[in-house]
């Protein structure tokens, strides 16, 4: 007879929890029974999970008490109070917030580069950034193939990164610019809400995103950093891969772009190889056609689970390195279903 698991979903009334429900809705997990957490500001609204209607609870720590399994987006203050206490009464939570990311004993999964990880829980399983998945989702069959020595990156992210108040402030600006007016007043949220000043984000591009930190680095850089690290090689400072990162919020509303440089350790391996390993990953679609114009772009990446490449090309200049144009819905792979698809790699896996 096959489980069937109960499930919370803690945030449910954010862009990403909606999604959340929607993946969940869709996915192969054998779904006893789903309930709808939030705060109490949001407690009592109405949403649905395939043909029923659920209403939102206000999320206590009694909220969990006969839950097998918990998808958390709410924010790392909600997760950090709250994913302990499901652990307690039996729970198996996966946290798309940074709260538990780069704690020893909690692993940070995506699925279909390092789900051996999910093995080593001890109750939480952390999502990675949005802007790492995508990234190690395109960066992994090539280290397999033909080891990895560098990365380097620049993000090209979407105001949706930081939720859907950004998004509504970008549509807002972008408004007021068409209008002649001025767009400074609308800018409450960008680059990041923690800190002193903030910008329009509307036809323009903002080198920020999460706090500056005195290294000079972004909060942002540094989790790419230092999250690649720990998936990749399961150490979050390993010097066997260098990885540094320039994040840039841009004025698109959903999906993130990335331009990135890597080097080789096998310095035989041509851009068709390259292009052979990415395209047979599960997870990935090459788009890559330089003769009809193909490449990704986040307008046809937004609503789909998949990680996109293109743009594959070596530098002639160094022997065993090249450049790769990396697009994926942040909203989707870079959160609500790399945490759902973490959720089905625990049942496949007998793991909860």
């Amino acid at each position: 007879m096959v489980r069937e698991y109960n499930v919370a979903i803690l945030g449910a009334t954010g862009a990403v929890g909606r999604r959340m429900i929607d993946q969940l809705a869709k996915s192969t997990i054998p779904v006893k029974s789903v309930k709808l957490l939030a705060s109490s500001r949001s407690a009592g609204m109405v949403l649905k999970f395939r043909d029923q209607d659920l209403v939102v609870e206000e999320t206590t720590p009694e909220s969990f008490d006969g839950v097998d399994l918990v998808l958390s987006s709410a924010g790392g203050a909600v997760s950090k109070k709250f994913l302990p206490e499901a652990v307690k009464r039996g729970a198996v939570c996966v946290d798309n917030t940074s709260a538990f990311r780069m704690e020893p004993d909690v692993p940070l999964v995506v699925p279909e580069v390092n789900p051996d990880a999910l093995k080593d829980h001890h109750g939480i399983i952390a999502n990675p950034n949005c802007s790492t998945i995508q990234m190690v989702m395109a960066l992994e069959p090539i280290r397999r193939k033909f080891g990895l020595k560098q990365i380097i990156v620049s993000t090209y992210q979407a105001a949706s990164g930081a939720g859907q108040a950004a998004i509504d402030e970008l549509k807002k600006e972008a408004q007021d610019y068409l209008d002649g007016k001025d767009m400074q007043a609308d800018a409450q949220i960008l680059p990041t809400k923690g800190d002193k000043k903030h910008y329009p984000l509307a036809f323009n591009l903002l080198p920020q995103i999460d706090v500056l930190e005195d290294s000079g680095y972004s909060h942002e850089e540094w989790k790419m950093i230092h999250e690649t690290k720990k998936i990749m090689l399961n150490d979050m400072n390993a010097k066997d891969i260098k990885v540094t990162a320039t994040c840039v919020r841009v004025p698109v509303p959903i999906a993130h772009g990335e331009s990135v440089y890597f080097t080789v350790e096998d310095e035989s391996a041509t851009t068709q190889d390259i292009m052979d390993a990415v395209a047979n990953f599960p997870g990935v679609g090459l788009e890559d056609d330089i003769k009809h114009q193909i490449y990704p772009q986040p307008i046809n990446a937004a609503g789909k689970r998949e990680t996109f490449v293109g743009r594959i090309r070596p530098d002639y200049e160094n022997p065993g390195a090249f450049n790769m144009w990396i697009v994926a819905d942040n909203l989707l792979k870079g959160a609500a279903w790399n945490t759902v698809e973490n959720a089905e790699y625990l049942v496949k896996m007998n793991l909860i």
